[in-house]
């Protein structure tokens, strides 16, 4: 079941699903849908997550880290 809030998005989203439409051709990714809806309760949190996980201190280089997302995005046929 989608929340069709976060589907479609308050007025400031749409504009920037249009964009994106726009843009690219496609539909705005579910993962951008799902980061912009309640962003202080998901979207923040979670993006402060990934930023650590994906810059901070590893002893894997940014680079390798990027090529494993990549790969795993691949894998599951995700759109990024």
């Amino acid at each position: 079941m989608r929340v069709k809030v976060a589907e479609r998005g308050h007025v400031p989203d749409r504009v920037l699903y249009g964009i994106i439409r726009a843009v690219s051709g496609f539909r705005a990714p579910d993962v951008v849908r799902t980061l912009r809806y309640r962003k202080p309760f998901f979207g923040g949190p979670h993006t402060v997550h990934t930023q650590a996980s994906m810059r901070g201190a590893s002893a894997w280089s940014v680079f390798e880290r990027e090529l494993f997302a990549a790969y795993v995005s691949r894998i599951n046929h995700c759109h990024f």
